[in-house]
């Protein structure tokens, strides 16, 4: 097979394909198989007419698009490989020549990753945080250990204050109409919780028992539901009881209620200890994330819209996939937000182009610095996915490269020998 490769305007590739004959005829051959299951003709049974009375009745072009089905994925996949082009998007196949005993030929016109300039990527001096646990991280954590194990209990006060919990039912209009969403009974809200509409929880305070309240609100402009922001409300609000919190004290029953330890003190260290790591997770994170920035700042490339809706596409599926694991539809979470897909798009496609160049960069990083992922580490990596379920480390990865996953697997394990690189070189 003869490939000649030119590059065109807007990191686009055209690839002019010549298959050899032999290949041609085969395909013809199978094309024939296929069409002619299902012709029947006088004198012949459906199936059974032969391959020189169906080109005579019907023409010989009516086995080239099949032939040409045959040929061009096999070869374009070849041709791919041949070039060393890396195609970011789906070819445009035209100018199609195929017959019997001649060479085929094709051309293929594919948009490409562009040409990366690094920049400055090692020497960089970026600082890591110091990690430290102080006595108030602990403090807090042990408050809010205590708030997730308090309990609500009735008082006879009548008068609502800040920090109550209160019982309610409320109707919302807008435009002297119900809203959906805006209607709720025996809610139980806390006051200065800024759970709700601003103000709303305001007005509730000093107001009494059994009183029957009207409230004016305004939603926020940048309100998640569009329908709604910018607009006045009125609140019909019905106040049935007040409740206040009581925590639980801070001793070694208390550890023993929320813990595995006997003591106070021993829960204390074990609080510490995992904050410690929580701290370190955290200060890793952001130091690699302000490394990435740095590299990608310092290059210069041409990320395409395409590259920024594949990294949409992706945002969207790894998205639909968190939410699928709680047992959510994204639509219905885009519906509770007051948008859809679109909206979404518009919204995060800045994030998307960034994470676009920061990938190409680190991936021209890898190719630079001859960055790759052993067959061990790939191997590693396997065994650790299938420790994490019932299928064995041979049938994980049998089901990747059926998936066509594998692939995706190395490049995240040489990601992450970049990322190691720049910041052993930081």
């Amino acid at each position: 097979m003869e490939v000649a490769k030119e590059l065109l305007e807007g990191n686009k590739i055209e690839l002019k394909v010549e298959v050899e004959t032999d290949r041609v005829n085969d395909a013809l051959q199978k094309a024939y198989k296929k069409v002619v299951k299902d012709v029947s003709l006088p004198g012949f049974r459906k199936g059974k007419v032969p391959r020189k009375v169906l080109e005579a009745r019907y023409g010989k072009e009516v086995l080239h698009r099949d032939a040409f089905d045959i040929i061009i994925p096999r070869a374009y996949s070849e041709a791919v490989e041949s070039t060393g082009i890396e195609p970011i998007a789906q070819p445009e196949v035209n100018d199609f020549y195929i017959a019997e005993n001649e060479p085929a030929t094709f051309v293929a016109v594919v948009e490409v990753k562009p040409e990366v300039e690094l920049g400055e990527y090692t020497g960089l001096g970026i600082e890591k945080e110091e990690v430290e646990v102080t006595e108030d991280d602990i403090e807090s954590h042990l408050s809010r250990t205590q708030e997730q194990h308090s309990q609500l209990e009735s008082t006879d006060r009548e008068l609502v204050e800040d920090g109550d919990f209160v019982i309610i039912d409320f109707e919302g209009y807008v435009d002297d109409e119900k809203f959906p969403g805006g209607t709720a009974e025996e809610y139980t809200l806390e006051i200065g919780s800024a759970s709700f509409i601003p103000g709303f929880e305001e007005q509730l305070i000093g107001k009494k028992v059994g009183e029957e309240v009207e409230i004016e609100v305004s939603f926020p402009e940048e309100y998640q539901a569009e329908n709604l922001a910018g607009k006045d409300a009125l609140f019909k609000v019905n106040i049935k009881e007040i409740k206040v919190k009581k925590l639980p004290e801070l001793n070694d029953d208390f550890a023993k209620e929320v813990s595995d330890f006997d003591t106070l003190a021993e829960l204390r260290e074990d609080i510490k200890e995992r904050l410690s790591k929580q701290k370190k997770e955290k200060v890793e994170r952001e130091f690699e994330d302000e490394l990435i920035k740095t590299v990608s700042d310092n290059a210069e490339v041409d990320v395409s819209e395409t590259l920024v809706n594949n990294e949409l596409d992706m945002m969207y599926q790894n998205m639909e996939y968190s939410l699928s694991m709680q047992g959510l539809k994204i639509d219905d979470y885009f519906s509770h937000f007051g948008f859809d897909e679109e909206t979404w798009r518009d919204k995060n496609r800045d994030e998307a182009a960034s994470r676009a160049k920061s990938n190409l960069v680190l991936e021209a990083i890898a190719k630079k610095e001859g960055i790759e992922a052993s067959d061990e580490e790939i191997d590693n990596m396997i065994e650790e996915i299938a420790e994490e379920g019932e299928r064995s480390a041979d049938e994980i990865k049998a089901l990747l490269q059926l998936q066509g996953q594998l692939e995706g697997l190395v490049h995240s394990i040489t990601i992450k020998k970049v990322i190691d690189y720049l910041e052993e070189n930081n």
